[in-house]
C-alpha cells in the first residue's frame, strides 16, 4: 500500500498561479481584448451607467483660495470616485451666466447645476438668505449639524424645489472680514452716508442704519474701492481679500464678520436631472459634496493666521468692532430677521428651526466647550 506524499509549498503556490492564469485567460475568451474587465451597472435595473458631463458655472474664480477652489476639489473626487464617468466642467464667474442668475438658469433648464452662494437669491427667494449667511447666526459647524441632522436639508430641498432646483450643500468656510474701511469705524454713526457693497441680510442691517448699500461681483471690486465708487466693502476670508487687493486702499480691516458666521456654498442641480440619475450617482454627488463641506472648512481656517500676520508689515490695521458697537449691530439685526419673517412665510418658517436648533445647542455648547478666553 503506497502513501501520497503531501504537496509541498512550492508546489502549492505554483498550482494557484496557474490557476490564477486559467482565469486571465478565460474571461477574455468570453471579454473581448480593449473592453473593461468590470462594468458600473445600476442598481435599478443593472444596465450600465451613463456618462455624465455637466457645465458648472462658479459664483466665484476658482484662482480663489478656500472661497472658489472647493469645486475643483469636488469636481476631482467625482471623477476619481466614478472612474471619469461623472466629470463636472467649472467654469469661471461671467463665462456662462452672471454669478448672480445660476440658480435661476438651472432651475430653467438652461444649465445642469451650478456652484454658488445661495444668498445670491435673496431678490427672488427672501428665504434663501438664511442657507448663505445669517448676521450673528450659527457657526459652521453649528449650521453644519443643523442642515444634516436638525432640519435644514429638507426645509431647503422644499423650497428650492418649488423652483427646480435642487442643493446640495457642498462648501462651507467660517466667519469673513467685517470689511474693508477707509476711515476707523468706532460707533453706529460712522456707518451713516457710507457708500458700502454688502452682500445678504448683513446689507439690510447697515441700510437700517444709514449706508448706501450696494452689491458689486467681487471681479469689480477693488476697482470701485480705488475709484472711490464705495467707500468701503466686505467680500470675505482674509486670504481673498489678500488676493484681491483690498489693502492697497483701504488700511482699516475690522473683525469679527458678525454679518457671516458661517459662508455656505451650495451644488444645484436642475431637479429634473437631479431625479432622472440613478441612485447610485446621487449618492455619489451628494458623498462628494459632503467630502467637500469638511475639506474645505478645514482649508479655510488653515490658511488665515499667516495673511493676517502680514497686514502689519503692509500697514494695515486689522482690529476687532468694539462690543457695544457690535451689541448695537445685533439688536438690528434682530429686528432686521423679524422683519423678513413678518413678510415672507418661507422665511419665518426658517428662521424659526433655525433659532430652535440654536437654543437647543446652545445648552451642549455652554457646559461643554471651553470659553473662547480661557
Amino acid at each position: 500500500m503506497s502513501l501520497k506524499r503531501p504537496l509541498s509549498t512550492r508546489a502549492f503556490v505554483v498550482g494557484v498561479l496557474i490557476a490564477f492564469a486559467m482565469g486571465i485567460v478565460g474571461s477574455l475568451a468570453v471579454r473581448p481584448p480593449g473592453a473593461p474587465a468590470v462594468v458600473m451597472a445600476g442598481a435599478e435595473d443593472d444596465r450600465p451607467l451613463a456618462a455624465i458631463r455637466w457645465r458648472v458655472p462658479l459664483a466665484f474664480g476658482s484662482n480663489l483660495p478656500a472661497l472658489g477652489d472647493n469645486i475643483l476639489y469636488v469636481a476631482d473626487a467625482v471623477a476619481g470616485a466614478s472612474a471619469g464617468r461623472i466629470r463636472l466642467q467649472p467654469f469661471e464667474p461671467g463665462e456662462l451666466i452672471s454669478a448672480f442668475a445660476i440658480t435661476e438658469a438651472v432651475g430653467e433648464g438652461r444649465l445642469p447645476a451650478g456652484y454658488t452662494w445661495l444668498g445670491y437669491d435673496q431678490g427672488r427667494i427672501p428665504a434663501s438668505a438664511l442657507l448663505g449667511a445669517v448676521p450673528f447666526g450659527m457657526e459652521p459647524w453649528e449650521f453644519m449639524a443643523w442642515w444634516y441632522d436638525g432640519g435644514g436639508r429638507a426645509l431647503a430641498e422644499e423650497m428650492y424645489h418649488q423652483r427646480g432646483v435642487h442643493p446640495l450643500l457642498c462648501g462651507m468656510i467660517g466667519p469673513e472680514a467685517a470689511g474693508w474701511f477707509r476711515h476707523p469705524i468706532e460707533d453706529l454713526s460712522d456707518v451713516r452716508g457710507l457708500k458700502i457693497r454688502f452682500a445678504g441680510l448683513g446689507g439690510r442691517v447697515l441700510q437700517q442704519l444709514g449706508a448706501s448699500v450696494t452689491m458689486i461681483p467681487g471681479s469689480e471690486l477693488f476697482q470701485a474701492l480705488e475709484r472711490g465708487a464705495i467707500d468701503a466693502l466686505e467680500f470675505s476670508l482674509p486670504s481673498v481679500d489678500e488676493r484681491l487687493g483690498f489693502y492697497r486702499v483701504a488700511r482699516f480691516n475690522y473683525y469679527p464678520g458678525w454679518h457671516q458666521t458661517f459662508t455656505s456654498f451650495h451644488l444645484v442641480v436642475n431637479l429634473q436631472r437631479w431625479n432622472a440619475l440613478p441612485e447610485t450617482d446621487r449618492m455619489l454627488l451628494d458623498t462628494a459634496c459632503t467630502a467637500g463641506v469638511a475639506r474645505n472648512l478645514a482649508n479655510g481656517e488653515a490658511i488665515q493666521g499667516p495673511v493676517i500676520e502680514s497686514f502689519q508689515r503692509r500697514g494695515v490695521k486689522a482690529e476687532q468692532l468694539p462690543e457695544p458697537l457690535l451689541r448695537q449691530l445685533r439688536d438690528v439685526a434682530e429686528q432686521v430677521l423679524d422683519d423678513e419673517a413678518a413678510a415672507n412665510e418661507e422665511f419665518a418658517r426658517i428662521l424659526a428651526s433655525q433659532r430652535a436648533f440654536r437654543d437647543s445647542y446652545e445648552v451642549w455648547k455652554r457646559l461643554a466647550y471651553l470659553p473662547r478666553d480661557f
